[in-house]
Order: C-alpha cells, then structure tokens, then sequence
C-alpha cells in the first residue's frame, strides 16, 4: 500500500511512518516543519516540506497513492481567542485544501487525526436522576475547591461514565473546535466525493519522541519537565480528574488498522473511532506513575489551582475500536507512563 502521511515528521506521525514502513508499506511524507512543534529542526530523509493548505499545488505527491493518513495539524489547549485564526488556517484551511486535492488526484480514502477535545466534557450520571449533560464549570465553585459537577436537581456529584463514539460533541475551545470541523469537512467530502473516511479520536498521547515543553506536550511531559528541574510535579484541581492515556506505539497502530479497514470501506462512509488504552486513570496517579520512574522521584504535591475551562472528566470506551478495528492497546499506562520518565524526548522549540 502506498500512503501519503500529512505530519509525517511529528510525533504520532513518524511513529505511523515507522510502523507502516515496517509493514512492507511505501510512505509519501509531508511535513510543514511548524516552529511550535519541531523547533528549528529539519525534516528527516525522504520527507516533503511542504504546507497541507497549498496542497492543490503539490497533488503530483498524490500520483499512486491508495490512502491518506491526515495527521498535520495545529494542537494545543486553544484557549486564547488569539489563536483561533491559527487553528482555522492549519485544520479547517489545510484539511478542506488536502480534501480537494485528493478529489482532483483521485484518492478516495482517508484516515484523519482527531481527538477526544471533540466531545468536551465526558459523560455523567446522577445516581438518583440518570444521564446528565453539564455545562462548563462555575469559576465560584472552582475557587471553593468545588471541581465536580453537581446533580441540577439533587446537588450531588455526578459520576463519570464512559464516552462512546455516539456521545454529544461539544467543543469548548478554539483547539476543540478545529478538529470537530475537520471531521465535518471529511465527513461532507465523502459524501460528496464518494470517498470513504475514519477518524481517530485520540485521547491522551504520550510516548518516546514527544516534543518537550512545547503546546504538544501533555500533562505527562510536563510533570516529567517538573522532575527534572529537580521539583515535584505540580497536579492541578484535586487530581481527581479522570482520563484516558494511550502510548503513541498504540496510536500509530491503531492508524495503520484504520488505513487496512478504510481500503475495503464502502464510499460515502464516515466513521469515528476512539483511540485509548480503555483503562481510566486519575491525573494525580499519572503524576505518581511519571514520578515513580524517574531518576530522581519527587512526590506530587496537589495544588488546588485549576484552569477556567478545563473539563472535569473525559474517559474512553474502547469498545467499537476492538469490535471494529480489532485494536486493542498493548501498553498498560501503569507500565508505560514509568517509562517515559525517561524515554527520549525532542529539543525544546525555537523562541
């Protein structure tokens, strides 16, 4: 199979590149080489440098290929307004630019990158009342040490459920915003173009290669910039929240299942899967298992502080990945996230 990956030098993607390569694949790859995720590095062997958003000008690329693995993208928190010019022009412009291309190339099937942002807050209950849908979070009630969502009738927390694919999106940042429109451009291409599409909900990436204290970094890659400074990893809230931690070893096959499955879809189908470990995991215990693997362990220290905007919970279910995809994460985060404490990391980037 010959497969063009968008972002191929990033983290995720040069993980997928490896893999694919493994496999016996051909890979066409293309990276912008954005300052915020690769420093001032350049692009390995055999990559284009090239901007998905002029992709109309680069379609000779296409010439051959059976699939698109889409991974180029602009990440972070995108809570700053400023930053939403940004995100528009590198996922919704470099997306539906790409789509476009690959309809006047004829390439009709497509992996994208999105993720679990998607969704906003996860899915909740209320013990006595059944399934509820919170808004955002009060600032008064983060500032009284009150994280948890409260029943609107009763007043008592909510518990956390599973997320499945079919759950209310809800965006809540400009970040969040930008991916859900990408699957919607993907989803109307197919349509339109009879192509056929998977999107890849990522939950929380973490692995060997991750940039160092850049937006793509993670909470896991700060705690572990924490304990080299020599001090303990700062967990915010209570450190109750609930997540979901996948290796990018698992992400990167789980794209490789993604681009089999998309080869042998029918046209005009969109379809989202969740890409996570399917086991749950408290900040606070991501913060100890980064710390327990370290050269110099530092017990976490809960702070109390939060973020305005930040959701509470957001957990996988993994279960139509492996009923679907038959992917299943190998990597434990209780035995992953020890490990990359001190797993190799990228240069900070260029300031």
């Amino acid at each position: 199979m010959r497969v063009l990956v968008t972002g191929s030098a990033g983290f995720i993607g040069s993980a997928i590149r490896r893999q694919l390569e493994a496999e016996g694949d051909e890979v066409v790859g293309v990276d912008l080489m954005l300052p915020q995720a690769h420093g001032t590095g350049e692009p390995s062997a055999g990559t284009h440098r090239l901007d998905v958003r002029d992709a109309e000008s680069w379609t000779r690329l296409l010439d051959g290929v059976d699939t698109v693995c889409h991974q180029a993208a602009l990440v972070g928190a995108g809570v700053r307004v400023s930053d939403l010019p940004l995100y528009a022009a590198h996922n919704d412009l470099g997306t539906a630019a790409l789509l476009s291309a690959m309809h006047v190339a004829g390439v009709d099937r497509l992996v994208l990158a999105s993720s679990m942002v998607v969704y906003g807050e996860g899915r909740y209950a209320c013990p006595e009342h059944g399934a509820q849908a919170p808004g955002p979070r009060r600032e008064a009630d983060l500032e009284s040490g009150r994280f948890d969502h409260a029943c609107p009738t009763c007043g008592r927390a909510l518990s956390w459920e599973l997320v499945d694919e079919d759950a209310r999106l809800d965006p809540r940042s400009g970040y969040a915003a930008s991916k859900l429109a990408q699957e919607h451009y993907a989803a109307a291409w197919a349509r339109q173009a009879g192509g056929a599409v998977v999107a890849l909900r990522y939950h929380n990436v973490y692995g060997p290669g991750m940039p160092r204290e850049t937006p793509y970094s993670g909470v896991a890659a700060m705690f572990r910039s924490s304990l080299e400074r020599g001090e303990p990893p700062q967990v915010y809230e209570d450190g109750g929240q609930m997540r979901d931690f996948v290796h990018v070893e698992d992400v990167a096959r789980a794209n490789v299942l993604a681009l089999r499955a998309v080869t042998a879809a029918e046209p005009g189908g969109f379809t989202a899967y969740n890409v996570c470990s399917g086991l749950p995991v408290a900040i606070s215990e991501v913060a100890a298992l980064v710390a327990e693997g370290a050269a110099t362990p530092k017990q976490p220290v809960v702070t109390g502080r939060f973020r305005p905007g930040d959701v509470r919970h957001v957990v996988a279910s993994p279960r139509k990945a492996a009923d679907e995809l038959g992917f299943v994460a190998a990597i434990r985060p209780d035995e992953g996230l020890p490990a990359f404490a001190t797993a190799p990391l990228r240069g900070s980037p260029a300031r």
